[in-house]
């Protein structure tokens, strides 16, 4: 047990929400019970995540949960376990959850380079109905930057999944890359642009940086069949895309494409049930897919090793007689973390809420730690 990145839960304790600042301590092993030495309050060590109050063993819910991010259906979860399947189904939608709160802690604080990002849609059909699924990848670490689960393929869907583009970096000298649909430019535009500060009084005129680049692939088609495929540059020069693919890529002479999104899409309909085609598992609801989506994705950055982002073991690393190749996730190469992450520690990571707003006075410990700071 390690109480320095726990944090208070109780929402009526100045201490609401911080870590790492010595007031929380153990209160019971036996139990595994933290308490906070601000307010008294004791809480387990699995609030807040995606194993809290799961009334089966820990171990049995991270199976559950592994088998759930490889693409086996819930219906062959219930009949091996002897689980119900509202069951199966909270243990998803708790993963999800937890998944969404890592990304956005770690993955989407602003630290990663961009370089080049490709953006897709996915179609999906659940019972009843189509849903769109729009995700967006960071080529340089394969990074995925996020998702956003529709209903219409329109500019709400592809500017609220840019916004979660904005949030994982700097866009000041990002190459997008997209296909033919057109709110992705006018979107891009629109959420790509920055505030120009004159030093007058009043609202700052926005403009959209010199180093966004937007470059397009569009297919064409002939009863179902890509018969031709033209590439276009929409903001910027050709040379200068050219000199952000061969950066981003690694490769001299590359092409405009969106073949590593693609990738990532079929990764998804194999690792996610209701994203396969003609399944017999759809799902029924769109919180469903979007507990999925936010899993597989989550699993895709810290868990799984990309075979591309191998790298030749050096005299740096702990273990320099190990294999000559070392394996690395999609995070490790962007940067985020050091190591590679088990499911397990993904669904209890610890994620802080944002700060509450309070009124009054604070105290005066509280006043320390913000002068110290």
């Amino acid at each position: 047990m390690n109480p320095q990145g726990q944090f208070c839960h109780n929402a009526h304790c100045w201490a609401y929400g911080r870590a790492g600042e010595g007031h929380v301590v153990i209160h019971s092993r036996g139990e595994r019970r933290y308490q906070c030495t601000r307010c008294g309050a004791t809480f387990a060590a699995t609030r807040g995540t995606a194993l809290y109050r799961a009334h089966k063993p820990h171990a049995l819910v991270v199976q559950v949960v592994t088998l759930l991010a490889h693409g086996c259906p819930p219906q062959a979860i219930v009949a091996a376990f002897g689980l119900d399947e509202r069951t199966v189904a909270r243990y998803q939608a708790e993963a999800g959850a937890q998944c969404r709160r890592v990304h956005e802690q770690v993955a989407a604080a602003g630290r990663v380079d961009l370089g080049q990002v490709q953006a897709d849609e996915l179609r999906v059909r659940i019972v009843g109905g189509v849903l769109w699924v729009a995700t967006a990848l960071a080529v340089g670490s394969r990074l995925w930057l996020g998702g956003v689960v529709s209903v219409r393929r329109d500019g709400p869907l592809i500017r609220a999944l840019l916004q979660r583009v904005r949030a994982c970096g700097p866009t000041r000298a990002v190459l997008l890359c997209v296909d033919g649909l057109s709110s992705y430019v006018t979107q891009a535009r629109r959420v790509f642009r920055e505030a120009v500060r004159a030093g007058r009084p009043g609202r700052p005129r926005l403009v959209l940086p010199d180093g966004v680049l937007i470059a397009q692939v569009v297919k064409r088609y002939a009863k179902r069949r890509v018969v031709g495929v033209a590439c276009r540059v929409v903001r910027g020069t050709a040379d200068a895309v050219q000199a952000r693919l061969a950066a981003t890529q690694g490769a001299v002479g590359a092409v405009v494409n969106t073949a590593y999104i693609e990738r990532l899409n079929a990764t998804f309909r194999a690792r996610l049930a209701p994203l396969v085609r003609r399944t017999r598992a759809a799902a029924r609801q769109a919180a469903t897919v979007e507990a999925g989506m936010w899993l597989v994705g989550t699993c895709y950055n810290f868990c799984w090793p990309h075979r591309s982002l191998r790298r030749w073991r050096t005299a740096n690393d702990p273990d320099p007689a190990g294999p000559h190749w070392v394996e690395q996730t999609p995070a490790q190469a962007a940067g985020l973390t050091d190591h590679r992450w088990s499911l397990h520690a993904l669904l209890t990571h610890p994620v802080p809420p944002p700060p509450a707003k309070r009124r009054g006075r604070r105290p005066r410990w509280l006043r320390e730690v913000a002068h110290a700071a």
